[in-house]
């Protein structure tokens, strides 16, 4: 790769602060219509790149990968999930894959809030009461919700994101259970006083709240299965801001459709963007476009981690944000 000046992809609009840094320390070519690229596309940009800066949006995938030229050795994905990018693949051509790690934690946590509260509250279900002019008042029996304080929730993965949701919970009065590939450190789990499940099921079936935060992998994919959805409770609600496919989208909108579990809180989705027809007709979910980690200031601390890894690359250093295939 040329040192300082590499030539580097974007494939997504980013913001303007970003862009511009980019545009300084590299020979960046920018997305400026914001549209998704084609598959074609993306073989295009790799045959003719140093660096590429992907998105969730791009699969960059081992057909992709297999038309890189020999110039392409750093794929900086904007972004803390790498499931859009067949990492081993790009490891087997000596192709370097970084991403974002860190910088949406807090946002995605009060995202996660924000739903458990719309949820349990039906807040959007008030909402769209109070637009459509057909209020008729306060009454006492009207838009009753439930309460959270004094609930268990049942988090699915405590990692960053995970471990900030439980310090939040736990300000709302939420009693923290978590199920985990491996039980956090002692002193983690004392200062959440949060009780660990080594088996998910067990945990499923006994808490009122499950909030998924455990990233896509093989793994992990429909970790929410039909089977495992069916063990909730009935007024069990359950909230989804880390990957859709890690929930069995059409088991849950069965189960919302026939009142076997209270509500969900989706921000993501399997086929995204395409969201289940069903599911957009029903009352108790809340749905939201992908936006649990859409703040200004995240967006512009993932660009910064970017040009970081980009120039700590260019420099002939390791990046600090390197992904490797044993960590997917």
């Amino acid at each position: 790769m040329p040192r300082n000046r590499p030539v580097v992809i974007v494939t997504r609009k980013l913001p303007d602060v970003i862009e511009t840094r980019m545009m300084e320390l590299f020979q960046t070519r920018l997305n400026t219509t914001d549209q998704p690229l084609s598959k074609a596309e993306l073989i295009e940009a790799v045959k003719s790149c140093d660096v590429l800066v992907p998105t969730v949006t791009d699969r960059i995938d081992s057909s992709v990968l297999a038309h890189a030229g020999e110039r392409l050795r750093l794929i900086a994905n904007y972004g803390t999930g790498v499931d859009n990018i067949d990492v081993e693949a790009a490891y087997k051509r000596g192709i370097t894959v970084t991403n974002t790690p860190g910088v949406l934690t807090e946002d995605t946590a009060d995202m996660t809030m924000a739903l458990i509260l719309a949820v349990a509250r039906r807040l959007a279900e008030g909402e769209r009461l109070a637009r459509s002019g057909e209020w008729s008042g306060w009454s006492p029996t009207s838009m009753l919700g439930h309460r959270i304080w004094g609930k268990r929730l049942g988090i699915v993965g405590m990692g960053r994101i995970g471990s900030a949701v439980a310090r939040r919970a736990k300000g709302f009065g939420l009693s923290v259970h978590y199920h985990n590939r491996r039980r956090v450190h002692e002193s983690l789990e004392a200062e959440l006083e949060a009780t660990y499940w080594e088996s998910l099921d067990q945990m499923l079936a006994r808490v009122d709240i499950v909030s998924i935060n455990c990233p896509h992998t093989p793994g992990t994919f429909h970790l929410l299965s039909a089977r495992r959805l069916a063990l909730l409770q009935p007024h069990a609600i359950i909230v989804n801001t880390s990957r859709g496919e890690v929930i069995d989208e059409a088991a849950l909108t069965r189960l919302l459709r026939e009142k076997r579990i209270a509500g969900a809180g989706l921000d993501v989705f399997e086929h995204e963007p395409a969201i289940n027809p069903k599911l957009r007709q029903l009352e108790n979910v809340v749905l939201l476009p992908h936006m649990g980690s859409a703040t200004i200031e995240g967006r512009i601390d993932m660009g910064e981690k970017v040009i970081i890894n980009i120039k700590t690359f260019a420099d002939g250093h390791r990046p600090p944000d390197r992904v490797l295939p044993s960590m997917v």
